[in-house]
């Protein structure tokens, strides 16, 4: 047995779970006195701020002066590992809420958290193609509503689940929340994530992230039939930040 993973199962996981519960705790006391969702998201940002602590993850940001205080958002990032949400949330200072599978509302601690913050679950064990169709407009639906008209913005993995690190193809669900909610996509590359703990694996390792935010893309005025480009376009602004950050490294 590998150090890394004995420090993983002996030191990292008991860390992991006794500051999840923790601050759920705090969270569900917190969200009896704020129906908002916005006290839990504060306790969430510094819940995250803890793990990165525990995953021994130096993050730096690049590009945040892009965000308008008090301006609602699709944020639409690459998708690596188990920690890019932790990393979004302890690096980005907006009230967002963001999609997650329905199976993880079942956990103890972590699911009653989310629901009372407002965060929005996707079914995905359903297998007939039509109801998925309709279930996923309905979860797409009621995100834009939220982003319209509670003035909090939305996080999106638009690959739909974490990748070996090549950037894989677009969901078009960012650019229907966009469009429909009339709020710009801005794009977010991650890299370093998948290196401290790759996906399908227990293994945590320190090291180095970077988080770059790109120039928002108004959707403004789009209509559905935009969806398709639009979500090319942020796949391609994405993929640029991360060919550049990869020509950077090796100079």
């Amino acid at each position: 047995m590998s150090f890394a993973l004995l420090r993983s199962i002996l030191v990292t996981a008991p860390l992991v779970a006794l500051s999840t519960a923790v601050m759920a705790t705090i969270s569900v006391a917190s969200s009896l006195f704020d129906s908002t969702g916005r006290a839990p998201h504060h306790v969430a940002r510094a819940w995250a701020r803890m793990l990165l602590v525990i995953f021994r993850a130096k993050v730096t940001i690049e590009g945040i002066e892009k965000l308008r205080p008090d301006s609602s958002y699709v944020f639409a990032s690459n998708h690596l590992s188990y920690i890019d949400t932790p990393v979004i949330l302890a690096s980005i200072p907006e009230q967002f809420r963001f999609l997650a599978k329905e199976s993880l509302f079942k956990i103890p601690f972590l699911g009653h958290h989310m629901k009372r913050a407002g965060y929005i679950p996707v079914p995905l064990d359903d297998p007939r193609p039509s109801v998925r169709v309709m279930t996923s407009i309905r979860v797409l639906a009621a995100a834009a509503r939220m982003v319209r008209d509670q003035n909090v913005s939305v996080l999106v993995f638009p690959e739909g689940e974490r990748t070996n690190g090549t950037l894989q193809e677009f969901k078009e669900g960012a650019a229907y929340i966009a469009i429909k909610s009339g709020a710009p996509i801005v794009p977010l590359a991650l890299r370093g994530t998948r290196e401290i703990m790759a996906a399908h694996t227990a293994v945590v390792r320190g090291g180095r992230v970077r988080l770059m935010v790109g120039d928002p893309i108004p959707a403004q005025g789009l209509t559905l039939k935009d969806r398709e480009r639009l979500t090319a376009s942020v796949r391609e602004r994405i993929a640029a930040m991360l060919d550049t950050q990869t020509n950077a490294a090796a100079r």
